[in-house]
């Protein structure tokens, strides 16, 4: 599985890359702390997963990487994707290495 280190994410939103980030932990944790971008529910995946691009970079992220591997390998395996990585250690590895600030939980 292709991943994203919390630099390598961090670099690609200060340089304004084009690439669609998506948050897949649920709405109450959403509501804790947020990096933006799409917020896709792992519960709702199967049928929203017509809200990820196919066209370009996707990175997907939850609480530490665990369930945005699980949703990156069922694209992959039911829908095709080949443009997904998960962002290595989740929000956690952001809020401990990027921004001490944010809420965590």
């Amino acid at each position: 599985m292709k991943e994203v280190s919390v630099d390598e994410l961090k670099e690609m939103l200060d340089n304004g890359e084009d690439f669609q980030l998506v948050d897949v932990r649920e709405p109450n944790e959403f509501e804790i702390c947020s990096l933006g971008g799409d917020e896709i529910p792992m519960s709702q995946i199967m049928t929203r997963y017509t809200e990820i691009s196919k066209e370009k970079k996707v990175v997907v992220h939850c609480k530490s990487g665990r369930r945005s591997a699980n949703v990156i390998q069922a694209l992959e395996q039911h829908f095709g994707y080949q443009n997904l990585y998960n962002l290595d250690g989740g929000i956690l590895e952001w809020a401990q290495e990027i921004d001490p600030e944010m809420d965590q939980y």
